[in-house]
């Protein structure tokens, strides 16, 4: 495997025409500590950041998140974060259950939905781990990669920048350096994109190289 044919593309979320203070193409939305579960009725704090075109951070914006288990919702408004781009919501869940929590960013109504998220009572016994690679399928679309790969294991949209990743397999110690720093792998060429360094912690490189190599199936 070369270089030049391993090249990732920027993470995005949803792809919309913009308009205004902040003219022209796509946004992304990067979830920062992604929970396996919560605690319901007890607050969690959900940080993310906004970028235009998955790059420059995006401040000023009406954030905000949403949470359904059937009838039932729960929301909060995000507020700015420390950094430029960054948001905060502190969401507190009413009952146990399998929530879906939808992060609007308020660019142009941007939106992105992260798999189910388990909550269980106070006190009640904590679910099993993770499995590595479902850790890093729910990671795949918190960190914005849906959108810009296609994977079978996920639905969301895309915008047909980056390769298809289902059923690719990579050597886990590039994979994971990429993620780690994108910019030690490929370098930035006139007229592309290319992925940002989103910091990701080794516990979640460790998941998505689980999931992208298609560990455990």
């Amino acid at each position: 495997m070369t270089r030049r044919s391993f090249r990732f593309a920027l993470p995005a979320v949803v792809v919309l025409p913009v308009l205004g203070a902040h003219p022209g193409g796509w946004a992304a939305i990067t979830v920062e500590d992604l929970p396996d579960y919560v605690v319901a009725r007890q607050p969690v704090d959900l940080s993310f950041t906004v970028r235009q075109h998955g790059v420059t951070p995006l401040s000023g914006l009406r954030a905000s998140v949403a949470a359904t288990d059937g009838s039932l919702e729960a929301s909060a408004a995000a507020i700015s974060g420390a950094g430029v781009g960054r948001y905060t919501a502190i969401l507190t869940l009413p009952r146990s259950g399998e929530w879906t929590i939808t992060i609007h960013s308020g660019f142009r109504g941007s939106s992105t939905t992260l798999l189910p998220l388990q909550a269980i009572n106070g006190g009640a016994r904590a679910p099993l781990p993770l499995a590595e690679a479902e850790r890093g399928r729910r990671l795949f679309v918190a960190k914005g990669c849906v959108t810009c790969h296609v994977h079978s294991a996920v639905q969301g949209r895309s915008v047909s920048i980056g390769p298809d990743l289902t059923g690719r397999r990579y050597p886990a110690g590039f994979l994971g350096q990429f993620l780690a720093n994108p910019a030690t792998i490929s370098a930035p060429r006139s007229g592309t994109w290319d992925m940002p360094n989103l910091h990701l912690k080794q516990g979640e490189i460790a998941a998505l190289v689980a999931f992208i190599n298609g560990e455990g199936r």
